[in-house]
């Protein structure tokens, strides 16, 4: 036990590092995997987004665990001299000659750090055995080149050990990984995937949500592309100058959310365009008339306010849903 302890004791700053880390990561990577799961499934159950959330940790972690720490100063290892690759693959056979059990620790800890990576590829993503084996192999063999080759270069030598060894651990931990979730598949099975056109409209806030983080992504990519055309148009075109000054971000952006949260999805049954990747449709029952049109002006201005003027507003609904089950403008 104490070898054990002592062996994990020098991982506990990377770990702490992948726990820092997390919040950011997961805004920027969690939330596209629950859009692609919605879009899949049709539906996201628990299990599915404790899995992806937990995800985004495992791959911090394995970057932290197997990267982290990088050299400091001007001089010492990964400056002035480094690490050589180890290329035998019966290296560890004299490891473990020499050193006795003292070996097993590190050899357990690299096939079990990539079993996660082959659960979530055989679980998750419901990729078959070969091809979740052949992407933990890659994985490793990217990690083990970037220790190799002092992170691609950015260090002039090497200051961790590129092992084989450690690629054929980590590969057969991957494949220990999707053997565990197809022995979990046998007694709790994956839910079925939804069928094509499969749209619901009693959608739940984490997929509203989603679905509203990539309908406003899509207004800011394209307002920001449209709005640098135009200054590079302005700028070329003889007088243009005199419109260099206003606000076309703006203008485009507000143009874009009118037809993104409110044309489009007027035609399209309710389905904005993230709406329609996560199937589902912000209609929440059927609606004609005058009543039709009070529904979407009054989204536009609840969802304009918080996305333009008054961002207090996104916790002030999500305690609007909690209780109501709905949102302000479903009332209508």
């Amino acid at each position: 036990m104490n070898l054990i302890r002592r062996f994990l004791s020098g991982y506990t700053e990377n770990f702490l590092v992948a726990l820092a880390l997390w919040p950011l990561a997961s805004a920027a990577l969690t939330l596209p995997i629950l859009a692609w799961l919605y879009h899949r499934d049709g539906r996201l159950r628990f299990g599915s987004a404790l899995t992806t959330y937990l995800a985004v940790l495992y791959v911090l972690g394995l970057g932290c665990f197997t990267l982290y720490p990088l050299p400091s100063g001007g001089t010492g290892l990964g400056f002035t001299y480094g690490v050589p690759w180890q290329l035998d693959p019966l290296a560890f056979v004299d490891d473990f000659r020499r050193e006795g059990v003292s070996t097993l620790p590190q050899i357990a800890f690299n096939v079990v750090l990539f079993m996660p990576l082959g659960f979530i590829a055989g679980r998750l993503l419901r990729w078959g055995f070969w091809r979740s084996v052949i992407v933990g192999f890659l994985a490793s063999l990217c990690i083990e080149a970037a220790q190799g080759t002092g992170l691609f270069g950015i260090y002039d030598y090497a200051y961790r050990t590129a092992d084989v060894d450690d690629l054929i651990y980590n590969t057969s931990g991957a494949a220990l990984g999707w053997l565990c979730s197809a022995a979990l598949g046998l007694v709790l099975p994956p839910g079925a995937l939804a069928e094509e056109g499969e749209v619901t409209r009693s959608p739940g806030i984490v997929r509203r949500g989603v679905a509203l983080w990539l309908d406003t992504t899509l207004v800011s990519l394209v307002a920001v592309t449209a709005a640098a055309a135009i200054a590079l148009a302005l700028h070329n075109v003889p007088g243009g100058e005199r419109w260099e000054g206003e606000p076309w971000v703006l203008w485009l952006t507000v143009a874009a959310f009118i037809w993104v949260e409110g044309v489009r999805p007027w035609l399209r049954g309710g389905s904005t365009p993230g709406g329609s990747f996560v199937r589902m449709s912000c209609e929440t029952h059927e609606r004609a008339g005058a009543r039709r049109v009070a529904f979407y002006a009054l989204r536009l201005v609840v969802l304009g306010a918080a996305y333009f003027y008054l961002p207090i507003l996104w916790p002030a609904l999500a305690l609007f849903y909690l209780f109501a089950r709905e949102m302000p403008y479903d009332l209508v």
